[in-house]
């Protein structure tokens, strides 16, 4: 953009400087010399030669082949004439030829020929002498050396002023415009000025209608130029096609990068859209774990609380009656809290080993009717809601195996769930059928009814449609609670027509009901024995938890060794002592109880191991039955259960000493 600024200002110079060199040629034109030949002379050149112009490749400029002419008037009437008739035939080519251009053009394009042939009579009269006199001497090398500077610098600064304007209307370097678009034009200022040469040498032998003469040149140059022209643009269009085909290929090239890197993008998006919605997910958990977390140390202070206060009242009290009745507080509420523990489980769905129970179905309805009552029907009809309750029984005493307390549980979410989904009243379902050695229980509302996208979610931890008022742990726990027992859930809803939750459990085939083992006591055989014989390992990295045990056992008259980790147990065997029994905690840093375990099984392969967890039901039978383990205690443990395990060690100690194989 800065050199085509230019243009106009370097085309103004060169008319003012081609206006002086006019000026300068008219005033020193030689009037005398001229005569009537001049006049065809002159004719031809604006009338004949001017006409044959072809325009100049990646060019707008043309050439004219009236160089001979001009050439010959230079050395038959000398300088003056021929600058004159150089500016007016190159002004006519421009303005009259096959490209038309402006005055002003025209004007700058004879300025430029004006120059250019006023500098080349300078040169040659400089190093020849007047150029007349140049013309009338012999054919010899001088005078072809002559004719030859003659045409190297009017070509040399006619196509130098040309390749400088359009260098600067281009915009390149000078060097670049003058190699690609001038330098081959140089074969006509030579081939004319050869031309013009012999015509001045024939004349002053035949006469000056020889010139007649240097047509033939003249057209034969014109051809060649022709031809050679042809031949550039037909390469030029060549390379045009080349270029072009280079440009699609580049194109559809840098197209299938551009869809390359689109994809690229894209997928960099998706993940990054991924990576924040895990993320969010993520938030959202660990949000709804602050909540839990605040809800159960609620409850376990509620726990601590009941025991704290229960036990300071206990140490201030002398009444025998109270204190008992005290102590069976302090045990309730403590178990309370592991109840606790065991629902956080059962969110958590790690429990695995289970000791299930037959279940009549048909009475677990009846019960959750009863313990539901006050939600659906006297605190309903207090808000002028009516609701009813039907069971349709359709077995005939259905049973399934497991834990009667968890199903009821899962009963009565789903009934508090459906009476919250009728809030203008309306009827509740239980029912049973059996099919397929399967029991179905299903509970359902024609109540406000879901939407699909929140059907699909409705077992999901932590999602609620009841906003502060839920905390979306209810469904999430009971599709644990079922999954546990092998069964499924299922929920089927519509907008405006109900919700039906379906649940299938596997039926308990030729099971009876029986009542569930007390808690209190293993299912073990008990007999009289000696305590003071057996001697107990008992390692726990939990001092209060060892001496626990070691006082619980020691009431009985069990000899007790402590250990506060793996290591330690290990070295007591390494020592020579025998132990009767040991009793491990199964979380210790350093050696787990699993590890130690299968330490002491190599050391004593008859030896009982019980492991005391605080782990609870999420302990699995496999990681039992490969570390060898005879017992799984639970933390927190009943007195009587460490008892009970410590005498079955007794019992089998005499065995052995019998000889005797334990049964």
């Amino acid at each position: 953009m800065e050199k085509q600024r230019l243009v106009r200002p370097y085309m103004w110079a060169f008319i003012a400087a081609g206006a002086c060199v006019m000026a300068y040629v008219v005033l020193r034109l030689p009037v005398e010399r001229l005569d009537l030949r001049l006049v065809p002379l002159v004719a031809v050149t604006l009338l004949v030669s001017s006409r044959f112009c072809i325009p100049i490749p990646r060019t707008t400029g043309q050439i004219s082949f009236s160089d001979t002419f001009i050439f010959l008037t230079m050395l038959l009437y000398g300088g003056e004439v021929a600058v004159i008739l150089g500016a007016a035939e190159n002004f006519a080519a421009s303005r009259f030829g096959k490209r038309p251009f402006s005055i002003f053009t025209c004007l700058f394009n004879a300025a430029m020929m004006a120059c250019a042939t006023l500098l080349t009579v300078f040169v040659m009269r400089r190093l020849f002498g007047p150029v007349r006199e140049f013309a009338d001497g012999d054919f010899s090398a001088a005078f072809v050396v002559g004719l030859c500077v003659m045409a190297l610098v009017q070509y040399v600064a006619n196509s130098g002023m040309a390749a400088v304007h359009t260098s600067l209307k281009a915009g390149e370097p000078l060097w670049v415009t003058w190699r690609n678009k001038y330098l081959w034009t140089s074969i006509t200022y030579f081939a004319g000025a050869s031309a013009a040469g012999l015509t001045v040498k024939l004349a002053s032998t035949a006469g000056f209608y020889a010139l007649v003469a240097a047509a033939p040149i003249i057209v034969i140059v014109y051809l060649t130029y022709r031809t050679y022209l042809d031949n550039i643009e037909a390469m030029s269009a060549a390379a045009k096609a080349e270029a072009a085909a280079e440009a699609r290929a580049e194109s559809a090239a840098e197209q299938a990068e551009q869809a390359r890197r689109h994809v690229e993008e894209l997928s960099h998006y998706i993940a990054e859209q991924e990576r924040i919605r895990e993320q969010y997910a993520q938030i959202e958990k660990l949000s709804a774990l602050g909540e839990l977390a605040s809800g159960v140390a609620h409850d376990f202070n509620n726990t601590l609380a009941g025991i704290l206060g229960r036990a300071q009242l206990l140490l201030a009290t002398r009444d025998p009656e109270k204190v008992e009745a005290g102590l069976k507080l302090i045990i309730k509420t403590a178990k309370d809290g592991a109840h606790t523990v065991k629902r956080i489980q059962d969110f958590a769905r790690q429990r695995r080993d289970h000791d299930f129970q037959p279940v009549s179905v048909d009475q677990l309805l009846l019960d959750v009717r009863e313990i539901t009552r006050p939600r659906w029907k006297s605190r309903a009809e207090s808000e002028g809601v009516h609701i009813s309750l039907e069971l349709q029984l359709g077995s005939d005493e259905p049973r399934v195996m497991g834990d009667e307390s968890e199903l009821r549980e899962v009963l009565v979410n789903l009934v508090f769930n459906a009476v919250d989904a009728m809030p203008r009243g309306g009827t509740l379902t239980l029912s049973t059928r059996e099919s397929e050695g399967a029991v179905e229980i299903a509970v359902s509302d024609n109540g406000e009814g879901m939407a699909e996208e929140v059907r699909s979610r409705v077992f999901d931890p932590f999602f609620t449609t009841k906003g502060k008022a839920g905390m979306g742990l209810g469904l999430a726990v009971s599709y644990g609670i079922v999954r546990r027992h092998e069964g499924s859930i299922e929920a089927e809803s519509e907008v405006g027509r109900g919700t039906t939750f379906r649940i299938r459990l596997p039926a308990a085939r030729g099971q009876s009901k029986q009542e569930p083992a007390s808690a209190e006591a293993p299912s073990i055989s008990l007999v009289p024995q000696r305590p003071g014989a057996t001697r107990i390992l008992v390692v726990d990295d939990e001092e209060n938890v060892r001496e626990l045990l070691r006082d619980i056992l020691e009431s009985e008259g069990y000899q007790v060794t402590l250990a506060s980790g793996g290591r330690e147990a290990l070295d007591a065997f390494g020592d020579g002592r025998a132990f009767d029994a040991l009793f491990t905690d199964l979380g210790m840093q350093g050696m787990s109880g699993w590890e130690l375990a299968r330490a002491v099984r190599e050391i004593d392969g008859r030896i009982p191991v019980a492991v005391v967890t605080g782990w609870g039901e999420a302990v699995g039978s496999g990681e039992r039955t490969a570390a060898q383990v005879d017992w799984v205690v639970t933390k927190p443990f009943d007195a009587a259960q460490v008892l009970a395990i410590a005498r079955e060690v007794a019992r089998r100690g005499e065995a052995r000493a019998k000889g005797i194989v334990a049964a």
